[in-house]
């Protein structure tokens, strides 16, 4: 079969193929309508334009790079699935960075590979999006960013994120509304600004519904399964447990489900438990787990999007924060409180 073109794209779309390059591109000066009869035509034909070649034709970079502190996260593979497929779509490529401040030139080596690299453009995730000396380093280099729910400095670069107290807070109050009074939280990585807002939605439902935040019920986390596991024992033992369990993500509410399992606690008969994301771990557990659904792939797909037009001229306004929806997700971990 012969390949697609951009003209048999121009062809079907009725525009020019200079119009059609400006789309794919990311370019200014395309009436939103157009712009959309056109992708409407791309995503019809599969048509996949090749970054390397427009690479050569340009000045222009068509590498985008997604930077974690832990790549190997659930959280990190469902940004990872939606930045990809946006990329391929919008034919540019995608590379996975691992930043951590280990060493004591961490900066440094970040600059070296950034430069070599020549992107165009950079997806911050958290708490990577909220340190200063890194995105000065990108400002410095001339690499468009967009961050993924960031925390502090709201003016600089681009932000895609979800109302984090918000999601939480509903989940509470959907524990309360089961009969729950007594609910016990484990904490997030205190790091990442996300922690700080689930717990806040926590006690904000917690509070309004008249409940006491008991602090031996609030226990420190780090969104990791062994964390979640610890906190579950602690929370577990003895006749004085909580009827239910919010865990700020899904790895460690997995850890208290496995906790329950070790102490006979039948779950949701005698205790109710709750994570935040919709990891693909949260449907496989036994029983599946209840959750706040955060939009990760939607996310990172909006991410590539704001860094496409940025590099094409179309560029946002510093500040600009694209807010997704986030759904509450409730499955047979929870029921009523006994």
């Amino acid at each position: 079969m012969k390949p697609l073109t951009l003209k048999d794209v121009a062809e079907r779309a009725g525009v020019s193929p200079k119009t059609v390059s400006r789309v794919i591109n990311g370019e200014a000066y395309v009436r939103p309508e157009v712009r959309a009869a056109v992708q409407r035509v791309v995503d019809e034909l599969g048509y996949r334009p090749n970054a390397f070649a427009r690479e050569l034709s340009s000045s222009r970079s068509f590498l985008l790079g997604l930077y974690f502190d832990d790549p190997a996260s659930a959280y990190a593979a469902d940004l990872q699935r939606g930045a990809l497929a946006r990329c391929r779509t919008l034919g540019y490529h995608l590379v996975v960075e691992q930043v951590t401040r280990d060493q004591p030139d961490w900066l440094a080596q970040c600059e070296a590979s950034l430069r070599a690299m020549r992107l165009g453009g950079a997806i911050l995730t958290p708490p990577l999006c909220d340190w200063p000396e890194l995105l000065d380093l990108f400002a410095r280099i001339g690499v468009a960013v967009v961050r993924i729910s960031p925390g502090d400095f709201p003016d600089r670069a681009i932000a895609v994120d979800m109302d984090e107290c918000g999601a939480a807070r509903e989940l509470t109050e959907a524990l309360i509304a089961l009969g729950h009074r007594d609910i016990g939280f484990i904490q997030g990585d205190p790091e990442h600004h996300a922690a700080a807002r689930r717990l806040e939605g926590f006690e904000a439902a917690m509070a309004a519904a008249g409940l006491p935040a008991r602090p031996e019920r609030t226990l420190q986390g780090d969104f990791t399964f062994r964390a979640g596991l610890a906190a579950g024992e602690q929370l577990l033992t003895g006749a004085d447990r909580p009827s239910a369990i919010f865990a700020a993500n899904d790895e460690m509410a997995l850890g208290v489900l496995v906790a329950a399992m070790r102490n006979g606690i039948a779950v949701p008969d005698q205790l109710s438990i709750a994570g935040f994301d919709d990891a693909a771990i949260a449907r496989m557990a036994w029983p599946p787990l209840s959750t706040v659904h955060q939009p990760h792939v939607e996310m990172a797909a909006a991410a590539v999007e704001l860094l496409t037009r940025a590099s094409g001229g179309d560029r946002p306004a510093e500040g600009t924060l694209r807010r997704l929806p986030h759904r509450l997700t409730l499955r047979d971990s929870t029921g009523p409180a006994a």
